[in-house]
């Protein structure tokens, strides 16, 4: 229904925006209904034991030597991380479980 001429009146357009609020909350029940299929698979998964994001990494053997130099700051975070061949966020994440462990 082609509601910019003048030729359709106002039912054209009282029925065009009736129509539009119709396709939008069916958009989105189906948006709800998506989410609500998601989370239920997610869980069915868990229930199955499938884990999910990336594995943990392994700390390599040299983290500790590495972490105390980090410490007594002979080198920075960008070095220490260089040293282990990971990212700077990852040697930190490693050395706030370190301190959480204390």
């Amino acid at each position: 229904m082609d509601t910019r001429t003048k030729t359709n009146g106002l039912t054209a357009k009282v029925i065009t925006d009736i129509f539009l609020q119709l396709m939008s909350y069916v958009a989105q029940i189906e948006r709800d209904n998506i989410k609500q299929r998601q989370l239920e698979g997610i869980s069915a998964a868990k229930a199955k034991g499938v884990k999910f994001g990336r594995p943990k990494m392994a700390i390599p053997d040299e983290f500790p030597t590495v972490y105390e130099s980090w410490k007594k700051r002979t080198i920075s975070c960008r070095e220490a991380a260089r040293r282990l061949e990971v990212n700077r966020n990852t040697f930190l994440r490693w050395t706030e479980n370190k301190e959480n462990d204390k």
